[in-house]
């Protein structure tokens, strides 16, 4: 399971970004590539307007490697799904602050079944949503597009959220940011604050193993 202290600056690949029909594949060539964690985006069509895929995936892709594996819960009630996402292998957990406005029960709940929580807002949602609750999770993540679909532009007001979000926070806290990281935004978001970096189309659009060093160094 992923400790408290994150160990430098990560790149935390997006699977919703790879080849489904090669998903072992593109997970071999992370491994190869020295990355420790894997994003993994769960869609339910209600909070998010797309479908992505379920515990079945999640179970397959723990099968397959010892990464840790982060899970973000893009659910309208993740409540109902914390324990077969934990069972299926996730190490972390994230809910949206926008669907649990009070989440310290079921950051508890994470802890009790050996999972770290995380706490999700999204663009529009103002950072004083999630300033109250840093001390009771492990990691914060900050969108930096609208969830559902990959690929959009990143929103600038999200650097200025991440560094709010580093003043507060406690010296171990992960600090996460998702959605349009690429070369052109990656450092911004590291001398912001941000420690853990989703990657979907910047990093799978090319040969990975190239990208992730190269997104990698950016941030070193």
């Amino acid at each position: 399971m992923l400790g408290v202290v994150p160990v430098g600056l990560r790149i935390d690949p997006s699977l919703l970004a790879a080849d489904f029909a090669n998903l072992e594949s593109d997970i071999r060539k992370l491994e190869r590539a020295g990355a420790t964690i894997l994003h993994l985006d769960i869609m339910d069509g209600h909070f998010v307007p797309n479908i992505s895929f379920g515990v079945p995936v999640v179970e397959a892709i723990r099968r397959v490697t010892q990464l840790q594996l982060d899970v973000h819960l893009m659910l309208q009630k993740p409540q109902d799904y914390l324990k077969v996402f934990r069972r299926a292998g996730a190490d972390i957990l994230s809910i949206h602050i926008e669907v649990v406005p009070e989440p310290e029960m079921l950051f508890d709940e994470i802890r009790k079944m050996g999972a770290l929580p995380g706490l999700v807002l999204n663009p529009p949602t103002p950072v004083e949503a999630v300033l109250p609750f840093l001390d009771y999770c492990n990691l914060i993540l900050t969108m930096g597009v609208m969830p559902g679909f990959g690929g959009q532009k990143f929103q600038q007001n999200t650097i200025s959220k991440i560094a709010e979000i580093k003043k507060h926070a406690k010296e171990d806290m992960i600090i996460s940011v998702d959605g349009g990281i690429s070369e052109e935004t990656i450092e911004a978001c590291a001398n912001a604050g941000a420690n853990l970096f989703v990657v979907g189309s910047a990093l799978f659009k090319e040969n990975i193993e190239q990208q992730f060093k190269k997104l990698s160094q950016l941030i070193s």
